[in-house]
């Protein structure tokens, strides 16, 4: 029983890493879904296994971004920190919450994040409207200009990413990365390393408070882990060969329909219960 348990796990987390190398940190999201309809998990209990799996893998990407320069170390810290604050209550709230609303919340963010992609993935490139954001590169010194504005705008999204990092599971990058995009005039390469240093830190304290708690079964969690870090890196050499907007669409997809067999899962259960 513990061998198959295992073997489950570890293939459940090659199939998170392949979808991560792949499609970027947007697809570590999957990792909950998949934990829950595999190994019959909750929500609450797959939650602190996903974030050691994409707190690992975030922190690989993000190690890469800091050799190559792409990473804005101070803002990610800045952010990191008001995550980390809101993380254990995240998870408090994930540990109070019975399985079948958190399973409906989960089911929306992640069908969220399928539309979003799908309509990234559906349409061309479009040139970028003139704007001025918050945070601004200094031309002399090479570095963001930290404001009030600017500020408000980075604590916004950390809160936010850090707090659906604790209930759900989730590293974030689907708040992150268009928070950075609408903030900063960062390059998107600095925008991606930057959201994967954010997603690392803010994964590391939540998964510290769940094995704290006792709540991080490490039977299911090591060989995930170990597997999607495998998958991830195997994902990465193969992702150039793939269309990228034919990737994304294609992860949306099946995002979406994860999302609504979530969604009837938790509805189901509501209606059981009542």
């Amino acid at each position: 029983m513990i061998d198959t348990v295992l073997a489950a796990s570890a293939a459940l987390g090659a199939c998170v890493g392949l979808i991560l190398g792949l499609t970027g940190a947007g697809g570590a999201i999957m990792a909950v879904p998949l934990l829950v309809f595999g190994l019959h998990l909750q929500v609450s209990q797959a939650a602190p296994i996903a974030l050691l799996a994409v707190g690992l893998s975030a922190a690989l990407g993000a190690a890469l971004g800091l050799r190559k320069g792409q990473v804005r170390y101070r803002a990610a810290g800045f952010m990191a920190v008001t995550g980390i604050v809101v993380s254990p209550l995240g998870l408090w709230a994930a540990r109070r919450l019975p399985n079948a609303p958190l399973a409906i919340i989960f089911a929306c963010v992640l069908g969220m994040v399928a539309w979003r992609m799908w309509n990234q993935g559906n349409k061309p490139a479009a040139q970028a409207a003139p704007r001025t954001p918050p945070c601004q590169l200094d031309a002399s010194t090479g570095r963001l200009r930290w404001t009030a504005p600017c500020a408000r705008a980075l604590t916004g999204a950390g809160l936010i990413a850090g707090f659906l990092s604790g209930l759900l599971g989730v590293g974030g990058g689907f708040v992150i990365v268009p928070a950075l995009r609408r903030a900063t005039d960062l390059s998107m390469q600095a925008i991606v390393g930057t959201s994967l240093a954010v997603i690392a830190l803010v994964s590391a304290s939540g998964v510290v408070a769940a094995a704290a708690g006792g709540h991080l079964d490490w039977r299911i969690a090591a060989p995930f882990t170990a597997a999607a870090v495998l998958g991830m890196l195997g994902g990465r050499k193969v992702a150039d060969r793939f269309p990228p907007r034919r990737l994304q669409q294609s992860f949306a997809l099946f995002a979406g329909l994860v999302a609504v067999a979530m969604l009837v899962k938790g509805v189901l259960a509501l209606l059981a219960a009542a």
